[in-house]
């Protein structure tokens, strides 16, 4: 459809087209065509199956949808049956693409190769939910998504709609309830009472301070400036971290309409979202959503006809972590080198320009519209009391189910791991956790019945910032893995303070030395007391979370690194002078070791 959206008929007339798209009366073959499905083949798939609907002469349509977080089973392919239900099909290829077709067009659907079928999806926005017509027969051997166990503990609230709509088309993110908070908040609250019903919802921010965004908004809102900024950090660059990337791929209008209700709250006009580079196909769709928002009234110049304008720009940045710090940030949007202001004063009261400026990342942004579509009960019902709703994590490394997970804050690390991740391939022995960032270190075992949030609060919770989860097996070596962390903080440096640029090098070195079996205990008690000194003096948050990666390490797994010094033996054989000439070198770590050799 085309034309502004200015009111609930406009919308219901949208949500209708894109109901027609979503559950058309023909066979609708969907494409997994986030960056993860792409990378394994996905428009391989996609070729193929538009080859076979031309040789069988199928009546049945292609679409691209974003990740539904089951990474480990890419390539997918989904098939949304006329009057029946949606089957996901996994480890596609073009030779099973082209067969599977062959079948269908015969009447079979090769449940062998069937990964799990949609009883219905929830709509998050609105509360709905969209039942797909019973499966009788054989159709009912392949389980419910529902049940299985990746999916079993999930809360899909931030990746609402990845993996159900096509991210380029408007119509079906509305006729799942997108933009309904804003012409809420807009045509029927007032700034205030949007940023109550945030504040009362309990929405902390998804970055690794988790500051209470209502209360961002509100001093946003109070100060006293002719022009203000919402921006949104989606400078991802975590090892192992992809959720923003995949939101921005599969349903980048919930980012869009999160910054318009919080543009309105606080009285912004203009907006920027940060992307690195290297990021291509989520800016390519982000830019893409933004355009269509503009021409159908959504962005622009008197949205709803309230009078009210706001305007979005992408901004690419070039791959700083760094600038993942909001103040970087800032000097980066600004065109100057990405390098952290001190504060006080912040960017709420002097950000952007000087002006104030309300930074929250891809997840935050997110979170927002649900709540005002649904109310702040509905959300605060979610995850701890302390902190409530959802929050995304990538699972990765030696877990058997590796993907996206979105759960309520509150769950344990042992049912992430075990229920969700499905336990360690090979049924190996867990041996430890890089869990929520570099700077968080290597984690043992013994957190695994914690709960996860966004407090420390000893034997009962643990803090999992922004970052991926990581699994380790007995593989792994603890003291190269802090050598890697350190060599990420060392290259991610921006040099600015000395306490960062020269302890972060330091560091590298002590652990290069007892990975290469020259290691002294005085090494270590240097390792120790450095570590610390650089947390204090370092000027931005990110050097002063560098040594965490050594101090949380050394905390958890300090026998390991007494070992390679006292018995010069690394017990997982990765350790380069630890094990006989000719094995293998050591897996993380060496990326650094040319910055580190000056």
């Amino acid at each position: 459809m085309s034309g502004a959206l200015r009111n609930v008929a406009d919308f219901d007339r949208a949500a209708a087209a894109g109901l027609r798209t979503l559950y058309p009366q023909r066979l609708k073959i969907l494409v997994g065509s986030a960056s993860c499905g792409v990378s394994l083949g996905a428009p391989d798939i996609e070729a193929a199956a538009r080859r076979a609907i031309e040789e069988f002469r199928l009546d049945a349509c292609v679409c691209r949808t974003g990740c539904i977080g089951f990474c480990a089973k890419e390539p997918l392919l989904d098939l949304v049956l006329p009057n029946g239900p949606r089957i996901s099909y996994c480890h596609m290829t073009p030779q099973k693409t082209r067969a599977l077709l062959e079948a269908y067009s015969k009447d079979c659907l090769k449940l062998e190769l069937a990964l799990c079928r949609f009883a219905g999806e929830e709509i998050v926005s609105t509360g709905e939910v969209h039942s797909y017509p019973s499966s009788p027969g054989p159709l009912q051997l392949i389980p419910e998504r529902s049940k299985l166990d990746f999916y079993r503990r999930q809360k899909k609230v931030i990746l609402r709609n990845c993996g159900s709509i096509d991210p380029r088309a408007l119509d079906e993110t509305i006729a799942r309830g997108t933009y309904r908070g804003a012409l809420r908040a807009m045509t029927r609250m007032t700034p205030e009472a949007v940023i109550d019903e945030v504040s009362v919802a309990g929405l902390r921010g998804r970055g690794g301070a988790a500051f209470p965004t209502g209360q961002k908004w509100r001093l946003a809102r109070e100060a006293s400036a002719d022009v203000k900024y919402v921006v949104c950090n989606a400078d991802e660059g975590e090892p192992g971290a992809y959720m923003d990337r995949t939101v921005l791929e599969g349903d980048p209008h919930a980012v869009i309409e999160g910054m318009l209700i919080g543009s309105f709250a606080i009285g912004a006009a203009e907006g920027f979202i940060y992307v690195r580079s290297e990021y291509p196909l989520a800016i390519e769709i982000l830019e893409h959503a933004i355009d269509q928002a503009e021409k159908r009234g959504l962005l622009g110049k008197d949205i709803f006809g309230t009078g009210w304008s706001f305007h979005v720009t992408v901004r690419r940045g070039a791959g700083a972590y760094i600038c993942g710090e909001e103040t970087a940030l800032i000097e980066s949007l600004e065109g100057h080198s990405g390098e952290p202001r001190t504060r006080p004063p912040y960017p709420v009261t002097n950000g952007l320009w000087g002006k104030p400026t309300v930074v929250n990342n891809v997840k935050t942004w997110a979170s927002v519209p649900p709540i005002i579509t649904r109310g702040p009960a509905w959300y605060a019902g979610m995850g701890t009391r302390r902190t409530p709703g959802t929050t995304i994590f990538s699972l990765e490394g030696a877990v058997k189910n590796a993907g996206l997970v979105e759960v309520p804050f509150g769950i344990s690390v042992r049912d992430l791991v075990y229920e969700i991740g499905g336990g360690l391939i090979g049924d190996r022995p867990l041996k430890g956790l890089q869990a929520g960032g570099a700077s968080r270190g290597c984690l043992s075992p013994s957190v695994l019945d914690l709960a996860i949030d966004t407090e420390d609060r000893e034997n009962a919770t643990i803090l999992m910032g922004t970052g991926g989860i990581i699994v380790l097996d007995d593989s792994a070596c603890m003291v190269d893995m802090a050598r890697f962390l350190v060599g990420f903080f060392l290259e991610e440096s921006c040099g600015k303070c000395v306490p960062c640029r020269e302890g972060t090098g330091q560091m590298f070195r002590i652990l290069s030395r007892i990975c290469e079996g020259h290691g002294t205990m005085a090494d270590l008690a240097l390792l120790e007391r450095l570590a610390k000194s650089v947390k204090s003096a370092a000027v931005c948050g990110m050097g002063g979370m560098a040594p965490g990666a050594v101090l949380t390490t050394l905390s958890h797994f300090r026998g390991e690194f007494e070992t390679h010094i006292q018995e010069k033996r690394c017990s997982a054989g990765v350790c380069r002078g630890l094990v006989a000439p000719g094995a293998f070198d050591g897996k993380f770590g060496r990326h650094a070791a040319k910055k580190a050799k000056g």
